[in-house]
């Protein structure tokens, strides 16, 4: 017994009916082996020679009057695993320049981590914001 996916088949018993020939059986080895003219077999292929990298999109955190430090520090540690230097680090960066960034990413990761950034500020009642913008 020869097992192929889901299905069983029995080597000497595997017969198929060869078309127009008074149904005579025909092991399968045999029809297999049969080459015919009139089919042509090939493989199209086509190759780009320029692939792209998707767009990076830096995200950015912005200062304001009202979120702790401690916060903007948490945030960074949680939401864009940054160490606990790296998080102190920019977190000095938004209150010294107004802005600071967190990290580059692709749109879409980008896109929820600002997301996320402005749900959890929301439920602990600051303005944090967060923006993405592209590199």
């Amino acid at each position: 017994m020869i097992q192929i996916g889901l299905f069983t088949k029995s080597v000497i018993n595997c017969y198929n009916y060869k078309a127009n020939c008074n149904s005579e059986r025909i092991p399968c080895k045999d029809l297999m082996s049969e080459y015919s003219p009139e089919i042509e077999e090939g493989v199209d292929s086509q190759t780009r020679d320029e692939v792209r990298e998707p767009p990076m999109y830096k995200v950015l955190l912005h200062n304001d009057d009202y979120t702790t430090m401690d916060f903007v520090v948490e945030i960074l540690l949680v939401v864009f695993n940054k160490s606990p230097e790296e998080s102190v680090e920019i977190m000095l960066n938004v209150h010294r320049q107004g802005i600071g960034v967190c990290g580059v990413y692709s749109y879409e990761i980008s896109e929820t981590k600002v997301e996320t950034v402005h749900t959890l500020a929301r439920e602990h009642g600051f303005p944090l914001k967060c923006t993405m913008e592209k590199e």
